[in-house]
């Protein structure tokens, strides 16, 4: 698990690693940690590879509500908990959508109850994500929501549950990071998630309405991994 700390006075980061120390210690859990020292780092050159993000609201240059304001236009699915010294600013991570806050000074049982409420919600999604560079920064997407993935040039295109999306790439690096989630290449420059195939026809498989070519060569692989993806999902 990756956990950001965002904060910008240094007597607190060194306080939360202490205590992230003593918290995988007690539970077990391996934790990541990485240090911005300002809303601006995190937000504006986002990775969307954070699982948890403690951010404190007050900061010189990006406040904590809005560097979250920007995460959450390229990531719904992090974690966001707040440190603050004025509880009155706490209530505005709800409009971020955020699980908590934590009332400076931090005191280690009030910090490992509300990391720990943090790591079961995250356990129980059992969901992956990719991230994927766009145009306006970075997007993080759920795997099982990508409908299938077409190579134009030098780009690919993402068609997913939650609308396209455009990013920089090919189709080979793409296949070693996401053949493991239910993919198949159909052809030179397609991969289809097989868990929103309904259909195969006429060297086609039909997915939401489109129709994804499949071809010649890759008929009957496909058949078979088609089969396999759906008798493992009935066991």
């Amino acid at each position: 698990m990756k956990l950001a700390i965002v904060e910008d006075e240094k007597i607190y980061v060194d306080k939360l690693r202490r205590y992230l120390e003593k918290y995988q210690k007690e539970s077990g859990f391996e934790i990541q940690s990485v240090w911005f020292s300002d809303g601006s780092e995190i937000a504006e050159d986002y990775a969307g590879d954070c699982d948890i993000i403690l951010m404190d609201i007050q900061m010189k240059f990006m406040d904590g509500i809005s560097a979250a304001r920007k995460i959450r236009e390229m990531d719904q699915e992090v974690i966001i908990m707040f440190i603050t010294n004025m509880t009155q600013y706490a209530i505005c991570g709800y409009e971020v959508e955020a699980l908590d806050y934590m009332v400076k000074p931090v005191e280690y049982f009030s910090f490992s109850q509300k990391l720990g409420r943090a790591i079961e919600r995250l356990k129980k999604r059992e969901r992956n994500f990719i991230s994927i560079p766009i145009e306006t920064g970075m997007k993080k997407l759920d795997i099982a929501e990508i409908y299938y993935v077409e190579s134009c040039g030098h780009n690919l295109i993402y068609y997913t549950q939650n609308g396209n999306f455009v990013s920089r790439g090919t189709v080979k690096d793409l296949e070693e990071i996401i053949l493991p989630y239910g993919f198949f290449r159909s052809n030179k420059g397609f991969l289809v998630n097989m868990r929103h195939v309904e259909g195969i026809q006429d060297g086609f498989c039909s997915i939401h309405g489109e129709q994804v070519p499949v071809s010649r060569a890759k008929r009957k692989a496909f058949m078979n991994a088609l089969t396999d993806y759906v008798s493992e999902v009935m066991k």
